[in-house]
């Protein structure tokens, strides 16, 4: 395979110098005036305006019309298109956030004591939190996706890479306005608007705003209500019904037990800016956004049940004349029964049970330790599953032309997010884990910048400071573990840095890159996790702090004026982190940031007269510092009052790697123990915890790129990226996966679209058809039952557009043959639950949309 890939490069790279000499003489650089060819699209991932072909940076730039013809609704879409990229809408216990990676590198947990590795940039103003960061494409110029690390010019967190958004700017020459409305699967619902006023010729106002509607794709069942529809009321035990209106009564029976959905949209959103120009060297920009999100939690399917839980759940399947087992399992990824409540009711006593017939060999269970004796807090519980969400910000961005050569720009920004989330953690009428959270999180940020181009050197240098305040107040409602405690949380993030980047230009076609980037960062976490016994509680207060240097070398050469070759050395970081989730003070502890060293080479060639466009990347990381979390448990303090913080047995956790170890009350005697199981807790009453180890590896691979319009009114375009993340800990005896859980190795892409001139329609009509590959997942380093096999998915859309009267029409479908595949799976058994839940993505979902343009 590498001497095929080896070939092929070595073909391409030839075809690339014959054709680019014919360009040479045939025709000059950039598109061609015939309007045929494919489009330049200039970018800032230089924080100078580029175009993207000469740019020594492996980008992919995508439209806002791209987005939209291939069924692409938010950042969430992203890694359908783009190689070696990974967005996913996480599952509900991360709340409404996006997973990140690049290149086998990123973040899932949305947490605030986690750094996301993945930087997002809007309009400038750096975001980072990759909770709410599924932003929608409005009023969107192009989405640029740097492959990292970034360290020198976008600084913070950008080891991965950049998520850099680009917005409209307003015209000062033209007034236009346009309107849009779909319906579609589900009750969809969506409305878009806006308007450009160029007012005056230096004064031009943008206002755009949308409303998005669908109802969830995943119904919730009423269980006890369903059980008595199938003719199996015994297996509702003494389980209440969800909603009392599904009561049965003498000559009636409920024939829909449908309670609620998730997978859900409910969005509204608004964007303004404001365009001053008034003198040739001076432009103003005022931006500002506003989104509230009232979407429900995504889909949520619980996929298997080994086993009956911990001894608290099974006196409360006792206590309800069930057993936690696949009777809660629907067998349908698009239902589930999930109740987001309690079904014990407050100030309920359950008593000790005898062995549960259901499990032969299982004990008798004791009197319940986690409602028994507490007040009226414990039982009758209720959580949200429709997260409320606020997101808003407004940013000034000045630019001066000091001379012909040289701009200086000034950004400031401040934002705001406010979110509030529950999670039922298994979907089953049963209360293993419940969890509540509000979350918030202000930021101001600005940064000076001056920059300049000249025939011998082009030049960057710059400052840039950040400031946020955030909290977190959480519930933790955990039958399954005997916990009930109350988080309150405060994290005050500060960020300092300097910057310089320099393009030297010796020769002609040759250009020579340095870039440095000094910072200062640093967070002050005050955090508090209470337990309603007032025993165990966790008090704390860390301050992670780190100052580095990053740099970048790198060099690129024009073979032809059409094709570019370059290659580059970086290094890049993620900031220190925090245990955000201890349950009691054993688990207090911060830890490094991350770093890595990344070599790219790379071409890129605009062949037969912009009609065949290829960039490629070839890449290795050297990722020398990678902490990551370890799955594990130990003793619940609160519970059996020993081991006392500092004083509990350590012994090695397998699973985890080098120094991973479990906390027990004594050391492990495989004569009273029985089998050797430490992920459960073994002869004590156990709490998951998470370990943190320094894992070291290396990640390679390639991406490419490219789009063709070999005759007039056909497009076609195709993307391939492979990554392989090699590190010990993945070749581990104890582990059943040899690759990182979450991501693929291979995604691919590829599309086709046709204009046909329609006279009698008095317009075009555009046929398009995308096919979007993932390579196999693994879900979980312990066990491989749940692996996802590798899938494809197609969306297809035709659209008719009349530009005289300027209105299109466009229907069509996205995952067009409803393949089943799930977005993130959750391995529970891993942290010591008895089930494993799955996130199915919507199946088909047709639409019909109508725009007008004015």
């Amino acid at each position: 395979m590498k001497i095929g890939l080896a070939a092929m490069s070595a073909s391409l790279m030839a075809l690339a110098v014959a054709q680019g000499a014919l360009a040479q003489t045939a025709a000059p650089t950039g598109k061609p005036d015939d309007d045929k060819g494919i489009a330049d699209i200039v970018v800032t991932a230089t924080r100078q305006a580029t175009n993207m072909q000469d740019t020594p940076i492996a980008i992919t730039a995508v439209t806002a019309q791209t987005l939209e013809t291939r069924g692409l609704k938010s950042t969430a879409d992203l890694s359908n298109i783009v190689p070696n990229a990974t967005f996913r809408r996480v599952q509900g216990a991360f709340g409404p956030g996006v997973s990140a990676f690049i290149r086998g590198i990123g973040q899932s947990d949305t947490s605030l004591g986690n750094e996301p590795a993945v930087a997002y940039y809007v309009d400038d103003i750096y975001y980072p939190l990759l909770l709410g960061s599924n932003f929608d494409l409005l009023d969107l110029d192009h989405i640029e996706v740097l492959r990292g690390p970034q360290g020198t010019l976008f600084g913070r967190n950008a080891l991965a890479g950049a998520i850099n958004i680009v917005s409209k700017q307003p015209s000062l020459t033209d007034s236009s306005g346009y309107v849009q409305a779909t319906t579609g699967s589900y009750n969809r619902r969506d409305f878009r608007a806006g308007f450009n006023v160029a007012l005056t010729e230096t004064l031009g106002v943008s206002l755009s705003g949308l409303s998005k509607y669908r109802d969830g794709y995943q119904k919730l069942l009423d269980f006890r209500c369903q059980m008595i529809k199938n003719g199996t009321p015994q297996l509702a035990g003494t389980l209440p019904f969800t909603d009392a209106i599904n009561t049965p009564s003498l000559n009636a029976s409920p024939s829909n037990c449908t309670v609620g959905r998730l997978g859900g949209e409910d969005v509204r959103a608004g964007r303004g800016t404001i365009l001053w120009k008034p003198a040739s060297n001076i432009k103003l920009t005022i931006n500002g956004d506003y989104t509230r999100d009232r979407s429900p939690n995504p889909a949520d399917q619980l996929i298997t049940v080994t086993g009956p839980g911990g001894v608290n759940v099974q006196s409360e399947t006792n206590y309800f004349g069930v057993a936690y087992d696949k009777r809660f399992v629907t067998g349908n990824p698009y239902t589930a029964y999930a109740t987001y409540s309690d079904p014990v009711g407050s100030g309920v006593v359950i008593p000790a049970y005898a062995a549960n017939a259901a499990y032969p060999g299982s004990p008798a269970t004791p009197a319940n330790t986690f409602y028994n004796g507490f007040g009226p807090q414990r039982g009758g519980a209720r959580f949200p599953y429709t997260p409320s969400v606020v997101n808003w910000g407004v940013s000034g961005k000045l630019v001066v032309g000091v001379t012909d050569s040289i701009d200086l720009t000034g950004i400031v920004g401040y934002r705001k997010l406010i979110d509030t989330h529950g999670f039922d953690v298994d979907n089953s009428p049963i209360t293993l884990e419940h969890t509540l959270l509000h979350i918030g999180e202000d930021y101001k940020t600005a940064e000076l910048r001056a920059s300049g181009k000249s025939s011998l050197i082009d030049w960057v240098v710059g400052g840039f400071y950040f400031k946020g305040s955030g909290y977190t107040h959480a519930i933790t409602y955990s039958p399954q573990s005997a916990v009930y405690k109350v988080q309150a949380i405060s994290y005050d993030p500060q960020s300092k840095a300097v910057y310089a980047n320099i393009t030297v230009k010796p020769f002609a076609r040759l250009d020579i890159t340095a870039g440095g980037r000094y910072s200062d960062d640093s967070k002050y976490v005050d955090y508090s996790n209470d337990a309603d016994t007032n025993v165990g509680n966790t008090i704390f207060q860390v301050k992670p702090h780190a100052k580095r240097f990053d740099w970048k070398f790198g060099a690129d050469y024009h073979l032809t004026d059409a094709t570019l070759v370059y290659a580059s050395a970086s290094t890049g970081a993620r900031l220190p982190g925090y245990n955000a989730r201890p349950q009691q003070q054993t688990q207090v502890g911060s830890y490094p940031g991350d770093e890595t060293l990344a070599y790219e080479l790379g071409f890129k060639t605009d062949l037969f007269d912009h009609h065949l466009r290829l960039n490629a990347a070839g890449f290795y990381t050297d990722y020398k510092t990678r902490v990551t979390g370890v799955n594990g448990a130990e003793a619940n303090v609160q519970l059996t009052g020993s081991p006392t913080p500092g004083t509990c047995v350590l012994i090695p956790l397998p699973s985890g790697g080098p120094g991973a170890t479990q906390c027990r009350s004594t050391p492990y005697n495989a004569a009273t123990d029985g089998p050797n199981n430490l992920a459960g807790g073994i002869g004590i009453t156990s709490i998951p915890r998470t370990y943190y180890v320094n894992t070291p590896g290396k990640v390679k691979g390639f991406e490419l790129e490219a789009e063709a319009h070999p005759i007039d009114n056909l497009a076609l375009n195709a993307a391939v990226g492979y990554s392989h993340f090699d590190s010990p800990d993945l070749k581990l005896a104890t582990r059943a996966n040899d690759r990182l859980a979450g991501i693929p190795e291979i995604n691919a892409s590829a599309g086709i679209q046709y204009t046909i001139p329609v006279s009698s329609l008095g317009g075009t009509v555009s046929p398009r058809l995308d096919w979007f590959y993932t390579g196999s997942i693994t879900e979980s380093s312990a066990r491989n039952d749940y692996n996802q096999p590798a899938y494809s998915t197609f969306n297809l859309r035709v659209t008719y557009t009349n530009e005289k009267h300027k209105f299109t029409v466009a229907a069509g479908a996205t995952n067009l043959f409803s393949k089943l595949y799930y977005r993130n799976f959750f391995v529970y058994q891993d942290i010591g639950f008895p089930n494993v839940n799955a996130q199915p993505a919507p199946p088909r979902e047709w639409f019909l949309e109508v725009g007008k343009r004015f």
